[in-house]
């Protein structure tokens, strides 16, 4: 982060690595308190989830909470589990990362569902791969994507971008698709990221970041909003 001038960046506790255990994600925070703001993954299958978001708004340094949403999961947008943790983030005031990729529909229902609730959806909502070549179709969603842009209780999260080029770095085949999620969703409501513990097997996180602040396809001041603005008015948190 010091080396491509990163001041502070939104962590979100890896699933993957972790599931629903955030202690590493604290023990991250609690050592660099100005640099991190923390997510949690929670459990909808968990009785006392509501408890489990309650408590974690009481932890330092926490910025809202993330539940997985993807096809393989059998979520749904009407499951009661996935109510309650709606619901106790709209009770808390705490953004809800949601991750439904491959699972547009669900994904567009629970949006729907709880107009009270903020979401931040993960990744553009788009399949990203977990190691090379990128999909044969990357932007294939792209049009329901760009519909959801129409629901005011939610942001995306345009992360692992790179990850989707066909023609490697510095990746410029993302620009036009990006452009389009750009004019649909506003750049006050669009945050960069580099979904770093996914995209590592990719690119390098310098070639995560390097190609956004480069490019001449942002102004300053849209360069200025993608990689903080509309973050910090997200989920209230700027790094000190």
């Amino acid at each position: 982060m010091d080396a491509v001038g990163v001041d502070g960046a939104i962590m979100v506790s890896p699933f993957a690595m972790y599931r629903y255990d955030a202690s590493y994600a604290i023990q991250v925070q609690q050592a660099y308190p100005g640099r991190f703001g923390i997510v949690k993954p929670v459990d909808p299958n968990d009785p006392a989830v509501g408890d489990v978001v309650a408590d974690w708004r009481k932890t330092p340094g926490t910025v809202g909470i993330r539940i997985m949403m993807p096809k393989d999961s059998g979520y749904k947008a009407s499951d009661p589990g996935i109510a309650n943790v709606a619901k106790a983030a709209a009770r808390h005031d705490f953004p809800v990362n949601v991750l439904f990729w491959d699972n547009l529909e669900n994904g567009t229902a629970l949006i729907d569902a709880y107009p009270q609730t903020r979401f931040v959806i993960d990744h553009m909502a788009i399949v990203q791969p977990h190691e090379p070549p990128a999909p044969a179709e990357p932007w294939k969603d792209l049009p329901a994507v760009l519909d959801l842009a129409r629901r005011d209780n939610a942001v995306i999260k345009v992360s692992g971008a790179g990850t989707l080029s066909q023609a490697g770095y510095p990746y410029p085949d993302i620009w036009d698709p990006l452009a389009r999620i750009f004019d649909a969703w506003g750049f006050e409501r669009c945050l960069w990221g580099t979904d770093w513990t996914r995209a590592f097997a990719n690119l390098t996180y310098a070639q995560g970041v390097d190609p956004f602040r480069t490019t001449g396809r942002l102004s300053d001041s849209e360069r200025a909003m993608l990689m903080g603005g509309a973050c910090a008015k997200t989920y209230g948190w700027t790094p000190s």
